[in-house]
């Protein structure tokens, strides 16, 4: 009987088995490369919301580019500081295509814990303590002192080769299927 409430859950949640599917490409290819391609991000964005017509009308797709835009929003600013790449902050937007706004802040809110404590993690394995709290408080300075974001883009770019790269690609996978099972969206 388990292995028909799997089959049913698979075929009546396709959708959140395909974006996790997705995620965890996203997250080999981010851990490898560290980088997560527009091959994965814009497919996952369009599709989400051709989904999201199909299933809900003009209002479904209005509330899947609601999320969309709201997942590209809450990553920007880390984005423009150099706290992270474009792809992942189109990975965040394409859950949100796929879950809506509600699901994509609880996303974002879980990726952050988990990302946080990678972080912690690879610090830890590096011990370079002080060179990690000295990087994160230059970049929250820039985030609140800086005013013209072409000018925080410049020092992103230009500081990059210099960073120990959490891919952060890994972290919103792990959040995002944490949270899926917890809010039971698999079965």
């Amino acid at each position: 009987m388990v292995g028909g409430t799997i089959m049913q859950g698979i075929v009546d949640h396709w959708h959140i088995w395909l974006v996790s599917i997705v995620l965890v490409i996203a997250a080999v290819i981010d851990g490898w490369k560290l980088k997560v391609p527009n091959w994965i991000t814009y497919p996952m964005i369009v599709s989400g919301w051709i989904f999201s017509y199909a299933t809900g009308g003009a209002s479904g797709l209005g509330w899947s580019l609601v999320a969309t835009f709201f997942g590209l929003a809450l990553l920007y600013g880390i984005y423009m500081v150099g706290g992270m790449g474009a792809g992942d902050v189109k990975l965040l937007a394409g859950i949100g295509a796929w879950v809506h706004a509600e699901h994509t802040w609880n996303i974002f809110a879980a990726t952050a814990i988990v990302g946080g404590i990678m972080a912690l993690c690879m610090v830890a394995y590096t011990g370079r303590w002080r060179k990690h709290f000295e990087q994160f408080n230059m970049l929250l300075g820039e985030f609140v002192e800086v005013r013209d974001a072409e000018a925080l883009f410049q020092r992103a770019a230009e500081r990059k080769s210099r960073m120990f790269l959490l891919p952060y690609g890994i972290p919103m996978t792990i959040a995002a299927l944490g949270y899926f099972v917890v809010q039971g969206m698999y079965l």
